[in-house]
């Protein structure tokens, strides 16, 4: 079985177990998938944590969430007065952390994976690539967005739309395919080293941040030992506190 927060994710991951691959290859399809249908929250940009327990029994938790650039210092999302800036924690460059997605499902693979990388992120790129429907709920949250979209962007921005998003509505995206493609082929280097890690970089810079290539090309996921107790009849096996 496989769950998550859109179908078209959760069929590419089907399709995966299905030509024989695992569990773990199926979360890593899954999870590129998200990340063309699902950006709010399954992106190339955020992180997450990942709770696996294997055929024979042994449990494995591992950290990718994102992390402070190595430039942040103590105060940096205080104002001149001492008061938190929530503008600047929540919706300025500022605000990213150093992404750990890509870097937690490379990890995921090279430890439990079974099929080869590239093909665990071909569905990816053919959605992105081909275009998938919105929802309602997606269509609403991009024209919510569009007054911020306009402000942190040049006109050509993806989600700029001359017209209101509709449910129905075909979303494409060319950019996200070719960086799908050089992870692909390149593996967790084609996100945190070269042309899109200099771009994204570029980018942040621009803004006024402080994210470097240094900050991406050493973030490391972190394998931890699970946190388990047990509660009334089960067994829990969770991320560590």
């Amino acid at each position: 079985m496989v769950v998550s927060a859109h179908n078209e994710a959760s069929k590419v991951g089907t399709e995966i177990m299905n030509k024989g691959g695992n569990a773990i290859d199926a979360a890593i399809a899954t999870h590129f998938a998200l990340a063309v249908t699902y950006p709010v929250a399954g992106n190339m940009g955020g992180g997450g944590f990942a709770v696996v327990r294997t055929a024979n029994g042994k449990n494995y938790t591992l950290d990718f969430r994102e992390k402070a650039p190595n430039a942040y210092y103590e105060d940096v999302f205080l104002d001149s007065s001492g008061n938190v800036d929530r503008q600047k924690s929540l919706f300025s460059v500022f605000a990213a952390g150093v992404p750990g997605a890509v870097d937690g499902m490379w990890q995921l693979h090279q430890k439990m994976g079974k099929l080869e990388w590239s093909e665990l992120i071909e569905p990816s790129i053919k959605i992105a690539e081909n275009g998938f429907q919105l929802s309602e709920e997606h269509a609403n949250r991009l024209n919510y967005f569009k007054n911020e979209f306009e402000r942190l962007n040049d006109s050509n921005a993806l989600y700029l739309n001359k017209q209101a998003w509709k449910a129905g509505d075909v979303l494409i995206q060319n950019e996200l395919a070719e960086l799908l493609k050089t992870v692909a082929e390149k593996g967790r280097s084609g996100f945190y080293e070269g042309e899109h890690a200099a771009a994204l970089v570029s980018f942040i810079k621009e803004k006024g941040g402080l994210m470097s290539l240094e900050d991406l090309k050493n973030y490391q996921a972190e394998w931890r030992k699970p946190y388990e107790f047990d509660f009334k009849n089960w067994h829990v096996v969770s991320m560590p506190l």
